[in-house]
């Protein structure tokens, strides 16, 4: 079923430490207030820039990193239909290649912490972070997937794995 509603652009941006501990930020901000995320932004669409342009201006603004184009990976490509019965999401998933040496300082957007693997599901995450998003890159990693995730007015979602490389 088709719902009209406004589709946003963003990035959603995987980074770890060099134990391969996540970079995750407890927000503090909407989407997800209260729950625990990786970092990332909106595009910023009507300034022509690019899914890449914007995983490094959010790693500067976010962690305050400064990275290149080529210190990302694309990871995914997350279509989400009707998110919380609000808005579109076209998410573009990257893992930064460097790895970082200290956690970053607290942000507006919430306070950082570094999650060993093991414990990242067991922390208040989205449902479809959790039960989609993550299994999927931790069995995908260094490759590439994309999924198209369909949220249904109760709240509940499918899912359909598109595409896998590597």
């Amino acid at each position: 079923m088709s719902v009209s509603l406004p589709h946003k652009i963003s990035t959603l941006i995987y980074a770890f430490n060099e134990r391969d501990e996540l970079l995750m930020l407890h927000r503090r901000r909407p989407p997800n207030v209260g729950m625990w995320s990786p970092f990332g932004g909106k595009l910023h669409g009507a300034d022509g820039e690019s899914p890449y342009q914007c995983a490094v201006r959010e790693t500067e603004e976010e962690i305050g990193v400064k990275a290149r184009l080529q210190d990302f990976h694309l990871a995914a490509m997350v279509s989400e239909r009707a998110y919380e019965g609000e808005v579109h999401w076209l998410m573009f998933m990257f893992e930064l290649k460097t790895r970082l040496g200290k956690l970053p300082p607290n942000h507006e957007e919430g306070v950082f912490e570094f999650v060993p693997l093991a414990e990242v599901a067991k922390r208040e995450i989205p449902e479809s972070d959790r039960d989609i998003l993550w299994p999927l890159f931790l069995k995908h990693r260094g490759g590439f997937f994309s999924v198209f995730i369909d949220t249904h007015p109760d709240g509940s979602c499918t899912w359909e794995l598109e595409e896998v490389i590597g």
